[in-house]
């Protein structure tokens, strides 16, 4: 008997495992790990992706990456290949990277520049708006090219950051996020950044195991030795592990911050976004693994080379850090039930120029290794959840906040969408 077979036992239909679905998110203990089956079973990993990454605004990529007309990028949101380009008059669109024709992508690299958007299969062309403006003369005099334009996706930008959202009607709202988002990045200057190194790491565990790890540094002592030589464990100044000499450290540092006209306290947006910049450890100005700026040219108007790191959380995919010289922005890609992808970018100036002002590898060192200690991390926790022994275990309050919160959000917005469903 097949692995889809053992799992039809349990669920015959979709709408089983979506009345499940429903029923251990309603019954979960709210500061306890999540049931096994929402971390390994296929038939809930696909309403993860129906009600969560098809529904909710996910962070895609960079303005930056795509810095002129015709300038593109792709993703895939599960089996839903996106397309993100650059318009003529500037602005940034995402469609269904997907023909009108027989459905075939039509860009097929992961970046690239074109005046067009032409279909390899057939070469339907369609301009930067995703009109289609040519199909051949071989449709017909009936054939209407205004009824083929590409599908589009929802689109926002702000401080340099694109989000995409593949809700079929209304997508959730986000403006009030995107406008401190915007007011906090204004001194990078972000449209005159570059990506100056890239990883993409496959872990082989439930995405949400992925974010969880993130949503705490409990681990952080036992696991992360190149971090912990420049980041404070805590996740801001209300944590209740935050001492008086750190609170002391963080007001003579905001006080510099005030005086640039730096932005740093901190903002939320429910449990989904929020904004707060935090010292790293005194005498430390960036994460190297000497504390020292990696990159010469600083971001933006910034002068002050001790800004500490902006966080920026955005679930259900990306954390992000923000520093003085360069920025680092991280994009979590299920791919199923228990695989997901890690994208890490690292900025810097646009003018920075490599081997001069900076050496990739030294920028990139210290989060390329606590990324490959924690993808050892989520495959070990995944590997036990899969256990027969596992039951969900406690978190903890004061260490693992982040983490309930998380989860709270996460079942907040699977019932609340699984309801809509039903409606």
């Amino acid at each position: 008997m097949t692995e889809f077979d053992l799992l039809n036992l349990k669920y015959n239909h979709i709408e089983d495992a979506r009345l499940d679905m429903s029923r251990i998110l309603a019954e979960r203990a709210r500061q306890f790990s999540l049931p096994q089956s929402l971390y390994n079973d296929p038939f809930l990993f696909r309403i993860d992706m129906e009600e969560v990454f098809m529904k909710e605004w996910l962070f895609v990529g960079m303005a930056c990456e795509i810095p002129s007309p015709g300038a593109y990028m792709t993703v895939d949101i599960g089996q839903n290949p996106v397309l993100v380009v650059r318009d003529r008059d500037g602005g940034i669109r995402a469609f269904h990277n997907v023909c009108r024709h027989r459905g075939s992508r039509v860009c097929t690299g992961k970046r690239g520049k074109v005046a067009n958007l032409t279909c390899p299969y057939h070469q339907w062309t369609y301009d930067l708006k995703g009109d289609l403006i040519y199909a051949g003369t071989e449709m017909g005099e009936g054939f209407d090219k205004s009824d083929f334009g590409l599908k589009p996706a929802h689109c926002k930008t702000a401080g340099g950051f694109i989000y995409v959202c593949l809700a079929e009607h209304e997508p959730p709202e986000i403006d009030q996020y995107l406008a401190a988002l915007e007011a906090y990045m204004e001194p990078y200057d972000m449209e005159n950044a570059k990506v100056a190194a890239e990883s993409t790491l496959e872990e082989n565990a439930n995405w949400k195991l992925v974010i969880e790890n993130n949503r705490e540094c409990y681990h952080c002592s036992g696991s992360h030795p190149e971090l912990l030589r420049t980041l404070l464990e805590w996740d801001d100044t209300t944590d209740p592990r935050a001492t008086p000499e750190f609170k002391a450290q963080y007001e003579r540092q905001a006080a510099e911050w005030d005086r640039e006209g730096i932005p740093h306290k901190h903002v939320e947006f429910g449990l989904r976004n929020r904004i707060v910049r935090m010292p790293l450890k005194d005498g430390t100005a960036v994460m190297t693994m000497d504390g020292k700026p990696a990159c010469k040219k600083r971001m933006g108007r910034i002068q002050n080379p001790n800004l500490g790191s902006m966080r920026l959380l955005h679930l259900p995919n990306s954390w992000n850090h923000m520093q003085s010289d360069h920025m680092i922005v991280f994009q979590v890609q299920p791919v199923s039930a228990q695989k997901t992808l890690v994208t890490t970018k690292w900025l810097v100036h646009k003018d920075a120029v490599e081997g001069e002002d900076y050496d990739p590898a030294q920028l990139s060192y210290v989060w390329d290794q606590t990324n490959k200690q924690d993808r050892e991390l989520a495959e070990q926790n995944q590997r036990g959840i899969n256990s027969l022994a596992y039951q969900p275990g406690p978190y903890s309050e004061t260490y693992e906040f982040g983490i309930i919160n998380f989860l709270d959000w996460y079942a907040d917005t699977v019932l609340k969408n699984l309801t809509h469903d039903r409606l």
